[in-house]
């Protein structure tokens, strides 16, 4: 990939997962990727994801929760990053390759946490895993225009 192409992280309300994916791929891959993030429904930015991306340096307090009406043009990749979304997604053009990378829900896992502290280790988990998933990138997504991945 020689220029830089758009990328969407597709949630079910833009609150999380898709918010720290696409803090990340800006930190981790900006040079290559233009992110963008959204979700069907917009739940507000949540304030643990906000907590665990500033521990490594990335500040996403600026973010606003979305859905894809708000956000102008294509994009060449949208990556659905919970089930919901992969689910529900809405219809792209052909020239947009759709790529399923789910993660596990923070939040929903964080509410039958005993303390806070064990708590946040749920989103700190899945922020690494996101991250490992961002540092694959833009090959696994050469792979997925290809057809190898979805």
């Amino acid at each position: 990939m020689s220029e830089q192409h758009t990328i969407l992280f597709l949630c079910t309300g833009n609150s999380c997962r898709s918010q720290m994916a696409e803090g990340l791929c800006r930190a981790l891959r900006g040079d290559e990727l233009a992110p963008a993030s959204a979700g069907i429904e917009k739940h507000g930015l949540n304030p643990d994801a906000v907590a665990v991306m500033a521990e490594i340096g990335i500040d996403i307090s600026g973010h606003q929760s979305k859905t894809l009406d708000e956000l102008p043009g294509e994009f060449d990749y949208v990556v659905t990053v919970c089930g919901h979304a992969n689910e529900t997604c809405p219809y792209f053009p052909a020239r947009t390759a759709v790529v399923h990378q789910g993660f596990d829900d923070p939040p929903a896992l964080a509410r039958q946490a005993a303390t806070r502290e064990e708590g946040l280790a749920h989103y700190r988990r899945v922020r690494d895993e996101i991250r490992e998933y961002i540092l694959t990138l833009p090959a696994a997504l050469n792979k997925a225009e290809k057809g190898n991945l979805g």
